[in-house]
């Protein structure tokens, strides 16, 4: 395994291109420097949005004014990424960041004016006809009313966030920049320095030991470092929980999804049926170590394959024809998106010295999105690739179908299409499994997606929500007690055939999402709901894929429960997460059945 390269390294063609959001650094300086005035022109409208006319103008007048702001960050932040090392880029990132603040500050008005009107008011502007681009917006207002500040609080809360994002910067840059892992000694006798790809490098390997010491040696240096980390949840989650109060919620879940316009009971029955599915993973977990042969199975051991010599090591180019390929059934216009995508430096490929571990897609209304990938040779990472490709080409169908007001979908759907990609990918790779065996490792392959997806991350879910309900209740959170539930859980879901190593305890703590509170369970949502989409684009052909194109371009125009119920998933019941269910364990006695 070689070291993390240099930027400066790797080709231009693995490498974003950053042009079609600005040209240049003088480009984006002068944006930046007209949004002042526009923020003044817009603090006009105090005292005027009870009619309208002016919250039409308003309205209008905004959009411009934060679609310009996207544009700036996302730029930035993009720049950023590429090394969070770069003190340049950092201070422009934040600039733009202390911009939104003093925007959210100085138009804090506009909220408590528009609810001062009555929720008869504001409905029947929602069904005024030249009111259509944000009537969903408006909606949803009336319906917010009871959860309404004054302006002076507004413009408080507005400085408090100026702040409050500090617990999430301050951990991503201990996590991509400063934290330090230990150096070891692989089976080839080679000297390890570890970074987050090359740990996952290692989770895959065949090699026990070598998995061990990646292991090992990671979670170390979240131990180091737990009474530092530990601060930080405790900040975030007390942050979360202050807000929710100052808004008059019950708890920061509910205003979690209150916001999206999520009912609460769809994160209870998920909970509710995977507790109920549990058993069909410990099942699994027996399985797993049947197979590998080792008397006692431990966290080190989740990634591995069961079936050896089958891992898709293959080049980034070959990995994007398999992933063209698998996407064949969405048609020729989505695959010619993809094409585009590969072609026309959409995509940051490799990790280098600095760069934002993980992956993710991200983009601007005014731009093509963007994709960071940190690629290495495994079967993982090919699925990363059709994952990250779904985000991609949701948003640009978003984008382009719909007005920027509308054109944004909240996070609940947001991993509906990266999922599907995955599903479709996996379908097809079991298609073309030309043995038994290969068939066995991908079958393998889509329980362990099921397993990260579905069950670890609703085992994350309970995580955060037990934490946020201890402060909700008072109680304290300290590393001891974070450390503590998340043991309890992880014992929990994967059950005694596991040996649950005491430093696994410490997962929690190199969990970047738990800074973003209540996303994780809709990884979980998204895949029991791209399990039944992609069904029925295999099944029902062109018919299907066109609906499928009406939930891509839905963008925010509705509630998520219903843009999923445009391709037929309603969340709402037990259906959807009994399907999935049945089709975890319907794949886990097709696996044992081919042995």
């Amino acid at each position: 395994m070689q070291e993390v390269k240099e930027r400066k390294e790797i080709s231009n063609k693995d490498k974003w291109d950053l042009s079609s959001i600005y040209k240049n650094s003088n480009e984006w300086q002068k944006d930046l420097n007209s949004i002042k005035d526009e923020i003044k022109l817009l603090m006009l409208f105090e005292g005027k949005l009870n009619n309208k006319k002016d919250i039409l103008d308003f309205f209008v007048s905004s959009d411009t004014l934060y679609r310009k702001l996207e544009k700036l960050y996302v730029y930035s932040r993009l720049i950023l990424d590429q090394d969070l090392s770069n003190s340049k880029a950092q201070n422009n990132a934040y600039r733009v960041e202390n911009i939104m603040t003093d925007c959210a500050t100085k138009l804090a008005f506009a909220n408590p004016e528009i609810m001062s009107n009555s929720k008869e008011f504001l409905l029947a502007l929602a069904d005024d006809k030249d009111m259509k681009d944000y009537s969903y917006r408006l909606k949803l207002i009336a319906n917010n009313l009871d959860h309404r500040l004054n302006k002076d609080n507004e413009e408080i809360l507005a400085q408090v966030d100026n702040f409050a994002g500090l617990f999430k910067d301050t951990f991503q840059m201990f996590d991509n920049v400063n934290i330090k892992f230990e150096d070891f000694v692989n089976s080839k006798n080679e000297n390890v320095k570890l970074s987050h790809g090359i740990y996952s490098y290692y989770m895959y390997s065949d090699n026990r030991e070598d998995r061990k010491k990646a292991f090992e040696s990671m979670f170390n240096a979240y131990k180091n470092n737990i009474d530092m980390i530990s601060l930080l949840y405790k900040g975030n989650v007390t942050k979360n929980v202050v807000k929710s109060r100052i808004r008059k919620f019950k708890s920061a879940f509910d205003r979690a999804t209150f916001s999206e316009d999520v009912p609460m009971s769809v994160y209870e029955t998920l909970v509710k049926c995977i507790h109920k599915g549990l058993p069909y993973l410990h099942d699994y977990m027996d399985y797993r170590k049947k197979v590998l042969g080792y008397e006692q199975l431990h966290m080190y051991d989740m990634h591995t394959a069961i079936v050896p010599d089958c891992d898709i090591c293959v080049s980034y180019k070959e990995a994007t024809k398999i992933v063209k390929e698998a996407l064949k059934p969405m048609g020729k216009e989505y695959a010619d998106l993809l094409n585009k995508a590969f072609s026309s430096r959409w995509i940051d490929v490799y990790e280098n010295k600095g760069k934002r571990s993980g992956a993710y897609s991200w983009g601007c209304y005014d731009s093509h999105p963007y994709v960071l990938l940190n690629y290495t040779e495994t079967t993982n990472d090919i699925f990363t690739i059709a994952h990250e490709l779904g985000h991609a080409l949701h948003s640009h169908y978003s984008n382009n179908a719909l007005p920027y007001s509308l054109a944004g979908y909240e996070i609940f759907v947001a991993e509906v299409a990266s999922t599907v990609n995955e599903t479709l990918l996996l379908k097809y790779l079991l298609k073309k499994a030309k043995s038994n065996n290969e068939k066995k490792y991908y079958l393998a392959h889509f329980l362990d997606m099921f397993r990260t997806t579905v069950f670890r991350q609703t085992q994350f879910a309970e995580f955060e929500y037990k934490a946020h309900d201890l402060v909700e209740k008072d109680k304290s959170i300290d590393k001891d007690v974070l450390c503590d539930i998340y043991y309890k859980l992880n014992k929990e879901y994967y059950g005694d055939n596991v040996v649950n190593d005491e430093l696994i305890k410490y997962e929690w703590a190199r969990i970047p999402h738990f800074y973003n509170a209540f996303y994780v369970y809709k990884y979980a949502t998204g895949l029991i709901s791209a399990v039944c989409i992609a069904q029925n684009i295999l099944e029902k052909g062109e018919v299907f894929v066109e609906k499928y194109k009406s939930f891509l371009k839905a963008g925010g125009s509705m509630s998520p429960i219903d843009i999923l119920k445009l391709v037929d998933v309603d969340l709402t019941t037990k259906k959807p997460y009994e399907k999935a269910m049945k089709v975890f364990k319907d794949t886990l006695d097709e696996i044992k059945s081919l042995d």
